[in-house]
């Protein structure tokens, strides 16, 4: 038996040890020097240099598949994509062109909101959604859960004429998945173009069960996967994932919020659906949406602008109602956090109340101050979280953060089962954020979301009431109880925490 200063393989054993130091060290230094270049909370960096360095090999491919949740800025194909189409939209804008109209309907149609303070949140949200005015002129309903959500989202479908543009995070390998496929097939063979976008992540189950394959070859219909992994490409971010819900058909009805398309959204007689928020929308917001998915379609298809930015896609839209809207997109790109920034000026510019619910809760630190220091300036704060989660490791990674929570003045409530898939925030019953978004680093920092930001009465009040009926049906967890928890839980908890930048 070799012993350490043998020959091996013609070297001495010294050399290769040697040489192992050396590379382990090399990629240590190399994911220092890139937590380095772009900062972010310590504690996350120190995290990634301590599994770098404890877990040679695989703590490096853990941090290239899962640590790095932002682009680089100027080799991101997804951010020189989003540039050049959004230059191709401002140029038809402003010229003599079919889209001209469209900066008019923004021009006509911006507004404010009338309530003082949050007129000046909406100012502070100008300088982060500079691409993404307010608009007057909308209207929306709120659809709970698939129940209310689907049949509105298929009777749409049945009744486009020229396009219908799908995008979700998750389309099961279900029954509801194929109902919304066949319907999608069946108005693509009529006739009307069809293009559907599904992140491969969440939609893992259908894509290995080759639902998607069963509708290959239809005329007028294209079905595409998003992913920005692609190792022939030198791309690894696996851990960017495209978390939109948007339907828009023929440019004039949108839809959007936190439904997924799947069975577990619908209610039966052995068990009831997961709840959830949709919104159907009406008026100039849906064009804005029809241009997130289009962009989002560019990039992923490399198809053409100018075939995306035709007169079709952007029909002249008639005021729908008194609502004042305005898109909140964010990813890991030029809207990097833009969400998460929404978030931040919503708390602190907060005076009376604030009411959220999230299913999962694992915020930022910046939020979790914002949320402590609205609680001890007297605003009224109330989470509504499930309690029980779909991912258990999740909800202990976000109990960490109760005791603090708690301790500062914030009403934690815990929803009973079923699961609580909504999310949404009121902020002194006038604004209404609601979306895709979660409160966690992930809906925050690693996906492409799509939120609203709803000034109107007509949305606000139901959803208030919405929000109470939820927190009628929820415990409230006390200082003193929480507190009282097992030690083990803690432990836990804050183990759970220390993975709360990728869950």
């Amino acid at each position: 038996m070799d012993e350490w200063w043998g020959i091996v393989g013609g070297e001495p054993t010294w050399f290769w040890v040697a040489a192992g130091w050396a590379w382990h060290t090399a990629v240590f230094l190399l994911v220092a020097v890139h937590l380095l270049r772009h900062r972010r909370e310590p504690a996350s960096s120190l995290f990634w240099l301590l599994l770098t360095w404890f877990l040679p090999v695989l703590g490096a491919l853990a941090y290239l598949g899962f640590g790095i949740y932002r682009l680089p800025r100027k080799g991101s194909q997804k951010q020189v994509a989003d540039a050049r189409f959004l230059a191709e939209r401002r140029a038809l804008e402003e010229g003599n062109l079919p889209l001209a109209f469209w900066r008019s309907a923004h021009d006509a149609l911006a507004a404010v909101p009338a309530d003082p303070g949050l007129r000046d949140l909406n100012r502070a949200m100008d300088g982060v959604l500079e691409s993404y005015p307010l608009l007057g002129g909308n209207a929306a309903r709120i659809l709970v859960d698939g129940d209310e959500a689907y049949p509105c989202m298929l009777e749409a479908i049945r009744g486009a004429r020229h396009h219908i543009h799908l995008q979700t995070f998750i389309l099961g390998n279900d029954v509801v998945g194929r109902e919304f496929l066949d319907l999608l097939a069946a108005k693509a063979r009529a006739g009307v173009r069809v293009r559907l976008l599904y992140d491969r992540f969440g939609s893992t189950h259908a894509v290995l069960g080759g639902l998607f394959r069963r509708y290959r070859g239809i005329p007028n219909l294209e079905l595409v996967g998003w992913t920005q992994a692609n190792l022939l490409k030198r791309q690894f971010q696996i851990n960017l994932r495209n978390h939109r819900k948007l339907l828009v058909v023929d440019g004039v009805t949108g839809f959007t919020g936190g439904v997924n398309i799947s069975v577990a959204n619908v209610s039966s007689p052995v068990r009831p659906a997961i709840r959830d928020f949709h919104f159907h929308l009406e008026g100039p917001v849906v064009q804005e949406l029809q241009f997130s998915f289009l962009r989002d379609w560019h990039y992923i298809t490399g198809a053409a602008a100018e075939t995306l930015l035709i007169p079709e896609h952007f029909p002249a839209v008639p005021s729908a109602g008194p609502a004042l809207m305005r898109v909140v997109n964010s990813g890991p790109t030029s809207e990097m956090e833009a969400v998460r920034e929404v978030f931040f000026l919503s708390l602190v510019g907060a005076r009376r109340s604030i009411l959220a619910m999230t299913p999962y809760f694992a915020p930022t630190t910046d939020l979790m101050q914002a949320f402590r220091a609205a609680a001890r300036r007297g605003v009224d704060v109330r989470l509504i979280v499930p309690q029980e989660n779909n991912h258990p490791y999740s909800k202990l990674a976000g109990q960490a953060y109760y005791e603090d929570l708690l301790n500062a003045g914030v009403h934690i409530h815990e929803r009973q089962p079923p699961f609580a898939h909504a999310k949404a925030m009121l902020v002194d019953d006038g604004l209404a954020l609601v979306g895709s978004a979660n409160l966690d680093i992930r809906s925050l920092r690693l996906n492409y979301e799509t939120n609203l930001a709803i000034y109107d009465p007509a949305v606000v009040l139901p959803l208030h009431q919405l929000l109470e009926a939820e927190l009628a049906r929820s415990r409230e967890l006390s200082l003193t109880a929480w507190r009282a928890r097992p030690v083990h839980r803690q432990l836990l908890e804050n183990f759970c925490n220390l993975f709360s930048p990728v869950l």
